[in-house]
């Protein structure tokens, strides 16, 4: 065993013996659990939430999202727009390094540079880094020529078109800047060496056990009094795979906060009305914010697929039909206790600036509505409808078979098919499901990420339901090009209105981040992305257990 890795062990073990519930003189350590586990460290590959969680204490971006949706600089101080549109000139903060690491001459952590910003940049277009992220500039930048460093402190972005959420995309964290010489030492195994310019840097990865980071002591932000972030000496995720062990060490203190309530519990600790029972009140808080997540069942329209010829979905009344049949609120009151917004809007969630229910007018729970329009489908009171196959995932279950039941009293018999998620995402990717239940989770705060979903170029992933408008695509080329945010607005709503008159979707409801946290936990912000955010977060004595 090498020196290195025995001391790796060792600073693994004494982890361990770190308690998380209460806080000793010196122990200053954030402690959360990770129930699905961390693949990587490397940004390249911050695909789900678990990896960008933790790379968005490790690394840093040019801009980021602020808690209201506002693109606001990070790396970068400030940047300019050409006015075609095309040309991104960003000017860098000269007081940021890179984490203390091995792969610099003496551990020391060098200054960033606009280099390492297009080194960066390019990696995620490089076909050898094989990066889930590729998608991101595919179309929007030419990999030789869009990322220019002009000198140490300049960086240029040059776009084929202009593209006005790019801002957007920027501040996702597969566009984390990372230091080339770890890169280049590591290369695949770079996921396991990270090496950022975060408020936090690796220290320790026990597979399975748990994962250290320490404060980076020379990080650039401070809070208005001038005070350098982060407050907290470091982090640590532990990987207990099982959300009732989770929830029982957050119930002992031994964790700081838990995202998301198990179904298994959530009765136990919330009223149907999404509050803290009485008996939790004043032991944990509870923190609920939108979250820019469309829960929805999907529909496949493709008049092409043989599959699609021989159903009864292929009908717009029957889709229409369908989404009138239940009642959103009614199922979000008993089965979700209330946690997030019923979907009587479009398919764009609330929370984003483009949003407003009063100019989309969505479905709504009207079962003499959707009778009539069974009847002028040719199927009235249901007879002669085929029964509808649903595909839902097993956490799901409960609620498909809710909407199965009340479309059922219409005369629209569905079966429910649990299958498991893997199989889901096969059929679906393959036009081989007919209807099946999905959700989209913003990766940028801008609504052209929901509305591209559906734009007839795009395969499947995204358009998993192969809608095809010629009005709709016309409308999304059209705010691509379109500079001015009220205007792009306007035309967001107009595609948001068509999609819903067309019914590929069965909107169910706009999401919520629900965090129980400790009482000593403060300046735990959430936001409509659910990223993790501890570079303000604090202890308060005397309000811990």
């Amino acid at each position: 065993m090498t020196a290195k890795l025995m001391y790796r062990r060792v600073v693994a073990v004494l982890i361990f013996l770190v308690s998380c519930g209460k806080r000793e003189q010196g122990n200053n350590i954030f402690c959360y659990n990770e129930s699905s586990g961390i693949a990587t460290l490397d940004p390249a590959f911050a695909k789900n939430q678990s990896i960008m969680w933790a790379v968005h204490q490790l690394y840093s971006t040019l801009v980021e999202v602020d808690s209201n949706l506002n693109i606001v600089p990070l790396l970068a101080k400030d940047w300019e727009v050409a006015a075609d549109g095309r040309t991104y000139t960003f000017h860098l903060r000269t007081d940021v390094y890179f984490h203390d690491s091995d792969v610099f001459p003496g551990g020391k952590g060098r200054r960033l540079t606009a280099s390492d910003v297009a080194f960066s940049l390019k990696r995620i277009m490089d076909p050898a880094t094989a990066s889930s992220g590729a998608w991101i500039f595919n179309g929007k930048v030419d990999p030789d020529e869009g990322f220019t460093a002009l000198d140490d402190s300049t960086f240029q972005l040059r776009l084929l078109q202009p593209f006005r959420p790019i801002l957007g995309i920027l501040s996702m964290q597969y566009c984390s800047v990372v230091a080339k010489e770890a890169v280049t030492k590591y290369g695949k195994d770079f996921g396991r060496h990270p090496v950022g310019s975060g408020p936090f840097r690796f220290v320790a990865w026990e597979e399975g056990q748990v994962l250290l980071l320490k404060k980076h002591a020379a990080y650039f932000e401070r809070d208005a009094q001038g005070k350098a972030l982060p407050y907290v000496d470091g982090v640590k995720i532990s990987f207990y795979d099982s959300k009732a062990t989770e929830f029982l060490l957050f119930r002992q203190g031994k964790l700081h906060f838990i995202n998301d309530i198990d179904p298994s519990f959530k009765d136990e600790v919330l009223s149907k009305r999404g509050n803290l029972r009485k008996e939790w009140e004043g032991k944990v808080r509870l923190s609920r914010h939108p979250y820019l997540n469309t829960e929805y069942l999907g529909i496949l329209v493709d008049s092409n697929n043989a599959l699609v010829r021989t159903s009864p979905l292929k009908s717009k009344l029957i889709r229409q039909a369908i989404n009138y049949g239940f009642d959103r609120r009614k199922m979000m009151l008993y089965l979700r206790n209330s946690i997030g917004i019923a979907a009587e809007s479009g398919f764009v969630p609330a929370g984003l600036p483009s949003f407003d229910s009063a100019k989309v007018k969505g479905f709504h729970y009207d079962p003499d509505r959707s009778r009539r329009l069974l009847a002028a489908a040719g199927f009235p009171g249901g007879k002669g409808l085929p029964e509808v196959r649903l595909l839902t995932i097993p956490i799901y279950a409960d609620l498909s078979s809710f909407i199965a039941r009340e479309l059922k009293e219409i005369g629209i018999t569905v079966q429910v098919e649990v299958v498991q998620k893997s199989l889901l995402l096969e059929q679906t990717a393959q036009s081989k499901a007919l209807f099946f239940r999905a959700s989209w989770i913003a990766d940028y705060p801008d609504a052209e990420n929901y509305l591209g979903v559906f734009y007839s170029r795009n395969p499947a992933p995204p358009n998993y339901t192969r809608y095809n408008n010629p009005e709709y695509d016309r409308l999304y080329e059209t705010a691509l090009l379109e500079q001015d945010d009220t205007a792009r607005f306007e035309i967001y709503r107009k595609m948001d209105q068509l999609l819903i008159e067309d019914a590929p979707v069965v909107p169910l409801w706009y999401d919520e981040v629900v965090r129980l946290v400790q009482p000593g936990v403060e300046g735990l912000t959430p936001n409509g992305l659910n990223l993790l955010e501890i570079r303000r977060l604090r202890f308060v004595e005397g309000k811990g257990r």
